[in-house]
């Protein structure tokens, strides 16, 4: 008995435990700073008060449910901004850019990012 506990707790310290998560990336790629930049998830949201022209705002996050990921800033003329983006799940895990130009918002998950294409989203 003592032998199989303790063959059980070497087997999971060996495994380690893993928690999925999400590697964000948002960067300012215009020539004018962004104010109150904001990623909503599904469960919850991240943000800065300011991103300055070619820097960047990193942040980690977990996945609880799922949805469409979305981004709101301001631009320099205190326009608000809001852009849609891909849909992730529960689980979901790996980095993310969000890269903000002059021209448009582009979203470059990872490939473990969002579900496959055959995963409908619900």
């Amino acid at each position: 008995m003592r032998l199989s506990a303790l063959a059980l707790s070497l087997s999971l310290a060996a495994t380690g435990c893993h928690s999925a998560y999400i590697q964000a990336t948002v960067s300012n790629r215009t020539n004018q700073p962004l104010a109150l930049v904001e990623v909503d998830y599904p469960s919850a949201s991240f943000g800065t008060q300011a991103l300055t022209p070619g820097s960047d705002f990193h942040y980690r996050f977990k996945v609880l449910g799922s949805g469409n990921l979305k981004l709101i800033y301001t631009d320099a003329l205190h326009q608000e901004h809001t852009v849609q983006g891909p849909f992730v799940k529960e689980g979901a895990e790996g980095p993310l850019t969000i890269l903000i130009t002059n021209q448009s918002v582009m979203w470059q998950p990872g490939p473990t990012v969002v579900p496959p294409p055959d995963v409908k989203p619900r």
